[in-house]
């Protein structure tokens, strides 16, 4: 399993770490998502099919990319 943790500067509220669970947990292979408002991060635990790239794309999908590195 791979765990990430990144920035996501658009998080303005806990509406915003929903809406980003919500989608995130729709990916095959995707186990867990949580966030954290103040922070502005997400943590993620994933499998394949899932992979870093569809996350990111879906991010980008839904307005939430995650900070550039």
């Amino acid at each position: 399993m791979t765990s990430k943790s990144f920035e996501v500067p658009n998080i303005s509220c806990a509406g915003c770490v929903q809406a980003i669970k919500i989608e995130l947990r729709d990916l095959a292979g995707v186990q867990s998502v949580s966030g954290d408002v103040p922070s502005k991060t997400i943590q993620i635990d994933f499998d394949a099919p899932a992979s870093w790239d569809n996350i990111v794309q879906t991010l980008k999908e839904i307005d939430y990319p995650p900070a550039e590195s």
